[in-house]
């Protein structure tokens, strides 16, 4: 979180210096015609995510769902990251900002607790996990004796973009023997948080919580209307759909699916991160090792 929050400061100076990726910023006569789009173009982004091709039990040769961890520590995963504020010169959101917005304003109904998408989540109990509010010792005194507490008083703790630390997604990779190709397709995905009472106290190891679970095809709709940065060519972004099912983005496997209850590679190897990263390196090419073999002689 630290590392994050030096480049979160570093990115504003430079932001602040530079040129925003801004549509018509070439054509514009004045500025107010900057960021204001042509009708070609509004009919150009007037599209749908690419629909996902139907898949027969029959076709699927095998196949193995993994979750993964997404470190938005990791730089090549900023994009899903920032901008932690809302931008004022550019129309990009974070991912966090993306998902929560669609929920509140009905975008995404259905939310979850858990990756299985066993135990519904409503909006309140969100909202009630990303808000904590309180008084101080001031206002507690002014409570007791006057009944009242004024607002200087009054200390609101809330979860945003910026204190997110990772992303979880669950997905599928399964040869198509009917296309003979190994693919993968995206089930779940979740923003990790730190817990809101231990963000009350700062403290320096937060307990890390799961926020809440979207099944991922209910949200592809919203994610291909938002873009996201592209370091490479920032006038050509790429919106949070293509990224995710282009797998635009470096992620550690914390679980697979297994006999044991799909236990997670932390609860049988919990003392040692290195045999950790080991053991995710293995599932990877577990994978990888299968569409190997389908072409070995």
């Amino acid at each position: 979180m630290k590392i994050k929050a030096f480049i979160f400061g570093l990115t504003c100076f430079v932001g602040s210096m530079g040129l925003q990726a801004q549509s018509n910023i070439l054509n514009a006569k004045i500025v107010d015609e900057i960021g204001l789009k042509t009708e070609a173009q509004l009919e150009k982004d007037n599209d749908r995510p690419l629909e996902y091709g139907y898949v027969h039990e029959r076709d699927i040769l095998w196949g193995k769902i993994v979750w993964e961890k997404i470190d938005l520590d990791e730089r090549v995963n900023f994009p899903y990251y920032f901008p932690v504020e809302e931008d004022l010169g550019s129309e990009r959101l974070s991912l966090f900002e993306v998902l929560t917005r669609a929920m509140e304003d009905g975008l995404i109904t259905e939310v979850y607790s858990d990756s299985y998408f066993t135990a519904k989540k409503s909006l309140t109990e969100i909202k009630n996990a990303r808000v904590y509010v309180d008084t101080t010792n001031v206002g507690r005194t002014q409570l007791f004796e006057t009944g009242k507490v004024d607002a200087e008083f009054i200390v609101t703790t809330r979860i945003e973009a910026i204190d997110v630390s990772d992303y979880k997604i669950k997905g599928m990779w399964y040869f198509d023997k009917r296309q003979s190709e190994m693919k993968y397709r995206i089930l779940g995905i979740c923003p990790v948080t730190p817990d809101v009472f231990s963000l009350k106290d700062n403290t320096d190891n937060p307990d890390l919580i799961e926020l809440f679970w979207v099944f991922y095809p209910d949200a592809r709709d919203i994610l291909h209307e938002y873009t996201a940065f592209n370091d490479k060519n920032p006038f050509a972004s790429l919106n949070f759909d293509h990224m995710l099912n282009s797998r635009r983005f470096n992620a550690k496997i914390y679980k697979e699916q297994n006999v044991m209850k799909d236990r997670e590679i932390s609860q049988y190897m919990s003392e040692n991160s290195l045999n950790q990263l080991l053991e995710s390196d293995r599932v990877k090419e577990k994978v990888r090792n299968f569409e190997h073999d389908m072409w070995s002689y």
